[in-house]
């Protein structure tokens, strides 16, 4: 289990991250849904939630999404 923190995941942009959360209320809403799944997912795989839940890994997949989402606007500093 590891944790996937924006600031953890992308180091290089922890900076970027904090500016586009506060200029760009859809990034930040973007990166509030990440933390809040990315907090449900860490506390799922600390109850030993088996790995072929389906919800556990559609939470997976939506945060994988949201990720991928985050780090296109974080190269071009917009959506």
């Amino acid at each position: 289990m590891g944790n996937h923190a924006l600031t953890i995941e992308f180091p290089e942009y922890v900076d970027k991250i904090d500016e586009l959360k506060q200029q760009d209320a859809e990034f930040a809403r973007m990166a509030n849904e990440y933390h809040k799944l990315d907090h449900q997912i860490a506390g799922l795989e600390s109850r030993n939630m088996p790995v072929a839940d389906e919800h556990f890994e559609e939470l997976k997949m939506q945060r994988l999404r949201l990720k991928d989402q985050i780090y296109k606007r974080l190269l071009n500093g917009q959506g």
